[in-house]
């Protein structure tokens, strides 16, 4: 326990690394809970976290994973003993706290989450943040009003990790799921997963976006953002809404006032990151139980080693993974 492995990410005024090095306790932040990480998972944050200029990590040397699943081997904090099957995502894990890609890590008692009964430590990684921020999606529409009767529900980006997990997740509650993706490989995993539909990206992010176009779907999760969003927003039904989480498709959104005013349409901004424990602990109940996808593990998920980290951390970057990828430390 004293020296172990991890994942660590460096840069110098000449020099950037991303290897697997041997480090110690004395080398992890402070906290109040040590935990032996079992799994953690690839995400598009922990990718950028990886290059030079990915404006996530702050300072350096630096362990990124901003998902970690495993087993307390210490703790300070009353809430938490020797033993314990814990979850911890989001908060500043992985961003300015070491994070997952270690096979021990030590965090604030406040970040974690007792795993729930009905999803193992592996399971719970093959969500990791991208199921949670699915989840949340689906939670939100449903606040929102949303269910199956109302009509199609679009997502976007449908074969990465958000979209992969909303698609199933989605399908389970009998959604009618329109699945958009620019991967005509793709089709037949995402018909596995449940999708009734599926578009390309283009039939979705218009080349001229129209202030209120056709109305065609009754809500949309959209982990991709940009001009996308705008063209979603242009026609979702009346009353409908869209939950974005993402901004892979650009920052900018060309749209007008006219979906909101004139249709009732409502934007749900998704944030996975300081979404509040009490909610917190809920969706991951509820992805344990009624939002647990189907083909978790057989379909969405596949499993590397810390070895073949950087590699997966490249391809997420150029959108060459599909669903999720598990990382398993011990």
């Amino acid at each position: 326990m004293n020296q172990f492995k991890a994942l660590v990410v460096n840069k110098t005024e000449t020099d950037f690394t991303v290897n697997v090095q041997t480090v110690s306790m004395n080398d992890l932040p402070e906290g109040d809970v040590v935990i032996k990480v079992v799994y953690s998972s690839v995400n598009y944050k922990d990718g950028l976290a990886c290059i030079p200029n990915g404006k996530i990590v702050k300072s350096y040397p630096f362990i990124p994973g901003i998902d970690l699943a495993g087993i307390v081997t210490s703790s300070n904090d009353p809430r938490f003993k020797e033993g314990d099957e814990v979850i911890a995502t989001s908060y500043e894990i992985g961003v300015s706290h070491y994070g997952g890609y270690s096979e021990y890590a030590r965090i604030p008692g406040d970040w974690i989450v007792p795993l729930p009964k009905g999803l193992t430590l592996k399971e719970a990684m093959a969500l990791g943040t991208a199921g949670f921020t699915a989840a949340l999606s689906i939670h939100r529409l449903e606040e929102n009003g949303l269910s199956p009767e109302k009509g199609k529900v679009l997502v976007t980006g449908a074969t990465g990790g958000v979209g992969s997990i909303a698609v199933s997740m989605l399908a389970k509650r009998n959604y009618h799921v329109v699945a958009s993706t620019g991967k005509e490989t793709e089709h037949e995993y995402l018909r596995e997963l449940g999708a009734k539909e599926i578009i390309s990206r283009e039939e979705v992010c218009l080349e001229q976006i129209r202030p209120l176009d056709k109305q065609y779907w009754a809500a949309a999760v959209d982990p991709v953002g940009g001009r996308t969003l705008a063209s979603i927003l242009s026609r979702i039904q009346y009353n409908g809404s869209v939950a974005v989480s993402g901004l892979t498709g650009g920052t900018d959104v060309p749209t007008t006032v006219f979906p909101f005013i004139l249709r009732g349409v409502n934007l749900l901004g998704i944030d996975s990151v300081y979404c509040p424990m009490e909610l917190r602990k809920q969706i991951w109940e509820r992805m344990a139980t009624d939002l647990k996808p189907d083909k978790l593990l057989e379909s969405i998920a596949q499993e590397i080693t810390l070895e073949q980290l950087p590699n997966a951390l490249s391809n997420i970057l150029k959108g060459k993974l599909r669903g999720r990828t598990v990382v398993k430390l011990s």
